[in-house]
């Protein structure tokens, strides 16, 4: 019996729909990720990227529970002295509301090399357009 590995070159990548419109934030987030990894195929091997392109469309909709759009931060520091700022989830929302479901994402797929090469595969749109329609994508009908 030999172990199967599979190799980046000869994964065949699939494009898929997600429809985050009144979704929890971290569901949307999770099955993204599990898509973007190539865990849900049987071919899934740890050290390569297995996963498929995801398009994220309706970010600007995406549902948060209980008070996290007052009391949620973001925080990033520029490394200067007085560079240290904080964004609650509803200016985030109205700023650019892609980086909701960016941050939620990446925080869930390694944080390597792997994990950054798979992050190019995430598309994520404000609005219900998208110019990927000649890939073809499938909508994702159950989200956790």
């Amino acid at each position: 019996m030999k172990t199967f590995s599979a190799k980046a070159n000869e994964v065949q990548r699939q494009w898929w729909v997600i429809d985050a419109a009144d979704q929890v934030l971290g569901r949307v987030a999770v099955k993204a990720a599990k898509l973007l990894r190539g865990k849900e195929k049987a071919i899934y091997t740890p050290h390569c990227d297995t996963g498929d392109f995801v398009v994220v469309i309706n970010a600007e909709k995406v549902r948060v529970t209980g008070k996290k759009e007052e009391q949620k931060s973001y925080m990033s520091f520029s490394g200067y002295v007085g560079g240290h700022k904080t964004e609650s989830v509803k200016s985030r929302r109205a700023r650019r509301p892609e980086l909701l479901i960016e941050h939620a994402v990446k925080g869930m797929i390694p944080h390597n090399r792997l994990g950054r090469s798979t992050f190019t595969k995430l598309k994520v749109y404000a609005g219900s357009e998208h110019p990927h329609a000649a890939q073809q994508p499938v909508a994702v009908t159950e989200i956790v």
